[in-house]
């Protein structure tokens, strides 16, 4: 058994995508129209051909909204995402504009920094050693 598919609930799935895409570098993978919001998936340019992480719309479940809200206010990020530098991602990361709530700590064997992917999520980038 292995995870294929993950999802993160967004509020709106086409400023989620160009967030994903041209902020973080993953790439488009699947598109299907469904009415009102697609079937609408992403993934590592590192791993095209693994998981894939599906950009949700939050707007058919309303506790989505909370949930998310609920966690953004204690500060705690819904996913987390690897990364080789934590401070060299971080820094370029910056300087496209995208809003950190933490900058990068050190916490052992693992440094992390938490952003804000502007879809209703904080995201953690993690280097592990």
């Amino acid at each position: 058994m292995r995870i294929n598919l993950t999802s993160l609930l967004v509020d709106d799935q086409e400023k989620a995508l160009r967030f994903y895409t041209d902020m973080l570098g993953f790439r488009k993978k699947t598109e299907v129209p469904l009415g009102d919001h697609r079937w609408l998936t992403v993934v590592s340019p590192e791993d095209p051909d693994g998981v894939e992480l599906v950009l949700e719309p939050d707007v058919a479940v309303p506790a989505a909204r909370t949930y998310k809200a609920a966690l953004v206010e204690a500060g705690i990020p819904l996913t987390s995402f690897a990364v080789d530098d934590v401070r060299a991602e971080y820094d370029r990361l910056k300087g496209l504009g995208v809003r950190f709530t933490q900058d990068p700590v050190d916490m052992g064997p693992v440094t992390v920094a938490i952003l804000d992917d502007t879809c209703g999520n904080l995201i953690q980038i993690a280097q592990y050693a």
